[in-house]
């Protein structure tokens, strides 16, 4: 007989993180709409909210039947740049590239079936494609979301191409198989460039970043118009883009990295 693995997760956690989590990709939720999201009865939502309320992570809105995150995440988040090793090393990186390129370059990271923006810097036009930190997404579209996925465990990426997948633009490849495909030569190169995707005018250069045991951590992305770029710049921009992970990379322990022609 095979061992079975502990289970140490505590249920009323467990159910408090799915109610923060729906919170905040529905801001403004009812008690009511909260229990349809997650599931919970409406007396077990009532007692976990009421208990957050009173530690700051949630705050009633003033209609008084709604909610909405409060500012204690906020202390969480600005603790967590401070703490996390990829966003310390990182973030030199990603801002000299911004800052070199006149474009926006992002900071993601896989989140189970879906990608995570953790940091992220702009320029000031807002014509500028962005992402700003926090903002989840698919991973089977977009040039960093891609790369996250490509190095995903064989279950994840089974799991994101056999479920639906839907895109705002028309001509993006949403068939499994072409997918495939592209993860295949995204793991030969580490990289990826994608155009048209998420948006009908834009661009994206995005590369790996390895921790010290080779597996894949992160992606770093460098986003922009399709109207500002010409085969000049697109070398700029990737050769960009694969330093910045390659330095990354470095700093977090990564010390086999191969140039990639």
């Amino acid at each position: 007989m095979e061992a079975t693995e502990p289970n140490y997760t505590i249920t009323a956690l467990d159910r408090a993180f799915d109610i923060l989590q729906a919170l905040a990709e529905h801001p403004g939720a009812s008690l009511t709409e909260l229990a349809r999201i997650t599931g919970y009865t409406n007396s077990l939502v009532f007692r976990m909210i009421h208990t957050m309320e009173k530690r700051g992570f949630v705050e009633k809105n003033i209609d008084g039947g709604s909610y909405t995150l409060g500012y204690q995440p906020l202390f969480l988040s600005a603790s967590a740049e401070d703490q996390i090793p990829l966003l310390q090393y990182a973030r030199q990186f990603v801002e000299e590239l911004s800052d070199r390129t006149d474009q926006s370059v992002n900071l993601m990271v896989r989140e189970s079936l879906h990608h995570l923006t953790v940091l992220s810097k702009d320029p000031t036009d807002p014509k500028h494609l962005y992402a700003r930190p926090g903002r989840r997404g698919p991973l089977y579209i977009g040039g960093a979301p891609k790369v996250l996925l490509a190095f995903a465990p064989a279950n994840i990426q089974s799991a994101v191409l056999t479920r639906p997948m839907y895109s705002p633009i028309n001509n993006t490849i949403l068939d499994p198989a072409d997918i495939a495909k592209q993860l295949e030569m995204i793991r030969i190169t580490g990289y990826n460039e994608s155009r048209g995707e998420l948006d009908i005018d834009g661009f994206s250069f995005a590369a790996v970043i390895y921790r010290r045991d080779g597996s894949a951590v992160a992606a770093v992305s460098l986003a922009g118009r399709a109207g500002e770029i010409d085969p000049k710049s697109r070398d700029f921009y990737r050769d960009g883009v694969m330093d910045a992970a390659k330095r990354i990379s470095e700093r977090l322990g990564w010390s086999k990295w191969r140039n990639v022609a």
